[in-house]
């Protein structure tokens, strides 16, 4: 067991007993929605894994440990606790050893799961190539991290806020299997459509959990991203979130914002400038994806 490593006991029994195990990213309930719907959407979330049959693990940093699987106490004090680190692989030393409280990121979740034998992982949308990146050079360690550890994400996508095509291009030359569930386009987080076709495609959770199972046996080392479509009657049309995320683009370049400040910024700015719209499509497609992944796990690990 990794020194650095705490797993919560419920987690630690399911893994020990064989047991589908599903990890939850923390960004979302400390920079990616507000109090209280952030504690609120997190229980909600593992209480959707749990009724499709896994164990549900959240995952974060607290008090110089890795944490997988928190108490409802520990969602509370993410959720309310203001200085709260978004923590990727390159800020994981140092919160760790200075024992701050860090909420982790895509890249830093799935390594710790893969620490903690975890194979499924849930969030909302995956980073990537940002817009603008051939002169930035901003592109998420979400991308790398997925090229060398083996853990299956399911996400609605990637970020709309990112370029999509792009990004695309780069999990190709990662070797990292793109597979949307259910629909050959490939969806852009809020929206069901991206305006690019999906690389691959399966329709059940078994066939995703054949695929994983596949590429791990052959030693292929890495990630699968599996894109689900957040539900048709909760999206908001790929059209009119476009026009925010320019609008958004703007305001953030007139500020000054860069770096890892650039995502949490413009979720805020386009969740106040769609009356809430965008923050009620986001809760709706994590819960989704939380059933599908559960769902894989049970599969996988049957």
């Amino acid at each position: 067991m990794n020194p650095y490593l705490e797993i919560h006991p419920e987690v630690q029994q399911a893994l020990a007993a064989g047991m589908p195990v599903v990890a939850l990213e923390s960004t979302i309930i400390a920079h990616g929605m507000p109090y209280p719907q952030n504690v609120q959407t997190a229980l909600e979330v593992e209480a959707v894994i749990r009724k499709a049959g896994a164990i549900p693990a959240t995952i974060a940093i607290l008090d110089g440990k890795c944490r997988v699987g928190l108490t409802k106490q520990q969602l509370e004090h993410l959720g309310k606790a203001t200085g709260v680190w978004k923590v990727s692989l390159v800020d994981m030393p140092y919160v760790i050893s200075q024992k701050l409280a860090g909420a982790t990121t895509v890249a830093t979740t799935m390594r710790i799961a893969a620490m903690a034998g975890i194979r499924v992982f849930v969030t909302g949308g995956i980073g990537g190539v940002h817009r603008g990146a051939e002169t930035t050079m901003d592109i998420s360690a979400d991308l790398t991290e997925m090229g060398q550890t083996s853990v299956a994400v399911v996400s609605a996508g990637v970020k709309s806020i990112l370029d999509i095509g792009l990004t695309l291009e780069y999990l190709e030359t990662k070797g990292i299997p793109v597979v949307t569930y259910g629909q050959d386009a490939f969806p852009s987080f809020y929206s069901r459509q991206s305006g690019f076709p999906s690389p691959l495609r399966l329709d059940s959770p078994q066939g995703v959990a054949n695929l994983l199972h596949t590429k791990w046996e052959l030693g292929l080392e890495g990630a699968v991203l599996i894109a689900n479509p957040i539900p048709a009657g909760q999206e908001v049309p790929a059209e009119e979130m476009e026009r925010h995320i320019q609008e958004a683009l703007r305001a953030a370049a007139q500020q000054h914002i860069r770096g890892k400040a650039v995502t949490p910024f413009l979720l805020k700015f386009i969740a106040a400038h769609t009356q809430g719209e965008s923050l009620e499509a986001n809760i709706a497609l994590i819960k989704n994806n939380a059933k599908l992944g559960a769902e894989i796990a049970v599969a996988y690990f049957r």
